[in-house]
């Protein structure tokens, strides 16, 4: 679909695409597209240096330059009146059916997820932004195979929608400017905001938005540029800070930058969020070179009780509560099973005490990744929080997190194992396979895995094999050794009926490359993507 003003559209028809991919939200994510696509390829290159800087020195500190910034009195932009309680965020990926269930599941806010969640298949990129235009005229339903049909509550208030888009590190291959593909995030943002933001604005809301794997306050700055110019371009302008952004804190380098990126955003700051899995998968991947020092043991070994966990979390409470942001908890990966009462016992158990745990830190809400979890999130913050909508108040001055103690690995308790590799191994895998077939978020042993803990778990086997890690028995962590678990694993899936052979073949080629290739792979989902054929 050759477009008149240096626009191409190359993906094939996705149902309702029409009402999204128009000529004129086409003009306009090309505008984005040559206002910033340059600026973007520039920071992912700041990204590369800054990463072999620190792994030539196994160092990272708050930034000196930006201490003004730091040490001045500021404060973001008071929060619009459908994010003053966030208390529970249900996430999810942006399908029909999930879209429908996530607005029905008495939550405050809803992340809509085109990220870790979902995958960049053209009919998710597409068919999410149909959903979403359709949810929030409230014109969306669905019919299942077997007959059942879901539709919107009516008559009572809905979560708040904040859009996910791509991170900056993703391309769309299917619309082209100028020849060259679009940065994804900036198709993701383009056409939501297009399509939607007015609408929003008359609904009483507006385009929010949940920003993705930041690692810096100037990936910060770039992204307050894109809400300023999209807010001036509509045919009648948005007021100055419309559009609100809370950022996720999931990169290691990010944790050094909290002040400095509310600050670049702060006419659009809503808050921030602790992204635990990603944090995780960023502290391996920053370090992965670094020294034994730096090698973690099994991802089950490393809750968020852990020290540099903890003080990761009770920095960002007291930074956000300082500036007037909202602290939004992360997700406890145990999800329920409505045929397994143990299971159910075990996973409330678990997601009560970790919601407890953060709302006992300070943060303002959490997230949940399945409805019946929400009740359980809610009990909770109701119980902290009382009649209060957020604990903004509670300003942490108690709090003292020096560089030392956000790099201190070596607190994490516990060993590398055997049954933790194979674990590693099994996840990774049936992940790739399933994320091969366009889903996202999948439930494996009654755990839900995203892109990002599929990313800890390839990213650790790299660290283990090229640190020559071993074992709690002895045995060392070899290339040899995972192939060998990997084959096994393979040969056990084969034979179910809950993956694709074929599929599962090629998970296996991307878990190989990803996991042992003498160069890390910066993210799964490139080679993945490729591999897609989408």
């Amino acid at each position: 679909m050759p477009g008149r003003t240096g626009v191409e559209v190359t993906g094939a028809h996705v149902e309702g695409m029409e009402a999204v991919l128009t000529p004129e939200s086409l003009a306009f994510v090309a505008s984005l597209q040559r206002e910033f696509g340059s600026r973007r390829d520039a920071l992912l290159a700041a990204r590369r240096a800054r990463r072999e800087e620190v792994a030539r020195s196994g160092r990272l500190d708050f930034l000196t330059e930006t201490a003004h910034v730091r040490d001045s009195e500021w404060t973001v932009a008071p929060a619009p009146a459908d994010l003053v309680d966030r208390r529970v965020e249900m996430t999810g990926p942006t399908d029909r059916k999930m879209t429908i269930n996530a607005l029905n599941s008495g939550a405050q806010v809803w992340l809509a997820d085109l990220e870790d969640a979902s995958t960049p298949h053209w009919r998710n990129v597409i068919g999410g932004q149909v959903n979403l235009r359709d949810a929030i005229r409230r014109t969306i339903s669905y019919t299942s195979p077997d007959g059942k049909t879901y539709e919107l509550r009516t008559g009572e208030r809905l979560p708040t929608i904040v859009l996910r888009p791509r991170g900056w590190h993703l391309d769309e291959r299917h619309i082209l400017v100028d020849d060259r593909p679009v940065v994804g995030a900036l198709v993701d943002f383009g056409l939501y905001f297009f399509h939607n933001a007015r609408a929003l604005v008359d609904a009483g809301s507006g385009p929010y938005f949940y920003l993705p794997k930041t690692e810096s306050h100037l990936e910060a700055r770039l992204w307050d540029d894109v809400f300023t110019f999209a807010e001036q371009s509509l045919e009648v302008p948005l007021p100055h800070g419309t559009v609100r952004a809370t950022v996720l804190i999931e990169t290691i380098p990010a944790a050094f930058e909290m002040e400095e990126i509310l600050y670049e955003l702060r006419d659009h700051a809503s808050g921030l969020n602790a992204g635990r899995w990603d944090y995780l998968f960023s502290i391996i991947k920053y370090f992965r070179d670094a020294g034994p020092e730096f090698v973690l043991p099994d991802r089950a070994a490393v809750p968020m009780t852990t020290p540099f966990m903890g003080a990761y979390a009770e920095l960002l409470v007291q930074t956000c509560h300082k500036r007037g942001a909202h602290a939004i908890g992360g997700m406890s990966a145990f999800i329920p099973s409505r045929s397994d009462d143990e299971v159910n016992r075990r996973a409330f158990d678990q997601v009560r005490k970790d919601k407890e745990r953060e709302a006992g830190q300070g943060f303002d809400g959490s997230w949940v990744a399945h409805p019946d979890l929400v009740p359980i999130c809610r009990e909770v913050f109701d119980g902290v929080l009382g009649e209060r909508p957020n604990q903004l108040a509670v300003l942490r001055e108690d709090v003292d997190v020096a560089a030392e103690d956000l790099l201190d690995l070596q607190s994490a308790a516990g060993a590398v194992t055997r049954e933790g590799l194979r674990t590693n191994v099994e996840v990774g895998l049936l992940y790739l396979e399933s994320w091969l077939g366009g889903t996202g978020a999948v439930a494996i042993h009654n755990l839900m895995e995203d892109a990002a803990t599929a990313e800890i778990c390839r990213s650790q086997i790299w660290q283990w094999v090229h640190n020559g890690s071993t074992l709690d028995d002895g045995t060392p962590v070899t290339a040899d050794l995972v192939r060998e678990l990997l084959a096994a694993e393979v040969t056990r899936l084969r034979s179910s009926d809950a993956v694709d052979a074929e599929r599962l073949q090629v998970a296996a080629r991307v878990f190989e490359q990803v996991a042992l290739a003498a160069e890390f792979v910066e993210f799964l989902t490139l080679p993945a993507y490729d591999a897609s054929g989408e």
